[in-house]
């Protein structure tokens, strides 16, 4: 058992569902998908964001991936060796109803896997609540664990993969076998979401397929490069705010903040 470094409440990693961690939407009763059919079945069936994270987070379809995450909760790396980790898949953050949707690739496995909360805890996370808290679109300047206080100003971060992969790389069929929990949040917020930034080309190439873009001809990826994917939402590209495209200057934080001016101004806000 190890201490939550804000809560101080004790939990296993990985942490065990319904036993108390910081917004932990399942319970032990949520279903778990054991196969790509059930995660497809349990996606489409979601009535609900909440309904939706609880199944995200007790997600087991892709053998390599579960086995992957779980190591990495146990052995730690040295810096969290006393934390718990939460060590399952990370469902999306932010409102229910936002007016921006931002999507990523997939949970570091000591950042989001260790916290359970989107571009929580690792330097990705650091730039990118940074450069939203400067935009106004969040409460806040940093993003350390899920019981941090952060709230959003209807925004919603996501990932087209769930789970921590080995070397930040899904396989194609993992990749495949997560896409329908995408889609059902994609159904589920499409309504109000006017802008998507897509932080780098895979998460691009994933805008436009949840999206069923019929953009022709398809638009290549590229920074601050806006493309209309379906009437009224439009699609933002930005580098990811990796460590390193942010130590290399590919990216820096004033070009961060270009791109959610961008959104706002794509949006009709301000």
């Amino acid at each position: 058992m190890f201490m939550h470094p804000n809560t101080g409440q004790v939990f296993d990693s990985p942490v065990p569902a319904g036993t108390g961690w910081p917004g932990d939407p399942a319970t032990p009763q949520t279903a778990a998908a054991a196969d790509p059919a059930q995660a497809a079945a349990l996606a489409h069936t979601a009535h609900s964001i909440r309904e939706l994270d609880a199944a995200i987070s007790m997600c087991r379809a892709c053998p390599r991936l579960v086995t992957w995450r779980e190591d990495v909760a146990l052995s730690k790396r040295r810096a969290f060796a006393d934390q718990p980790y939460w060590g399952r898949p990370v469902p999306g953050w932010g409102s229910e109803r936002p007016w921006l949707l931002i999507v990523g690739l997939a949970p570091a496995a000591h950042g989001a896997n260790r916290t359970g909360r989107m571009f929580t805890g690792d330097r990705s996370g650091d730039q990118l609540y940074a450069a939203l808290h400067r935009a106004g679109l969040v409460n806040q300047s940093s993003s350390v664990d899920a019981a941090d206080g952060l709230r959003a100003n209807q925004i919603r971060i996501v990932a087209p993969v769930r789970c921590a992969p080995p070397a930040n790389a899904p396989t194609p069929g993992e990749r495949t076998t997560c896409s329908p929990w995408l889609e059902a949040e994609w159904r589920l917020v499409s309504d109000d979401v006017r802008v998507i930034v897509a932080l780098g080309g895979f998460a691009w190439q994933a805008a436009l397929r949840v999206t069923a873009s019929t953009i022709k001809p398809k638009p290549r990826f590229g920074h601050r490069v806006v493309a209309e994917l379906v009437p009224g939402v439009q699609l933002l590209g930005c580098y990811h705010p990796s460590q390193q495209n942010m130590f290399t200057g590919r990216l820096t934080p004033a070009m961060l903040d270009e791109v959610f001016r961008d959104a706002k101004k794509l949006a009709g806000i301000e």
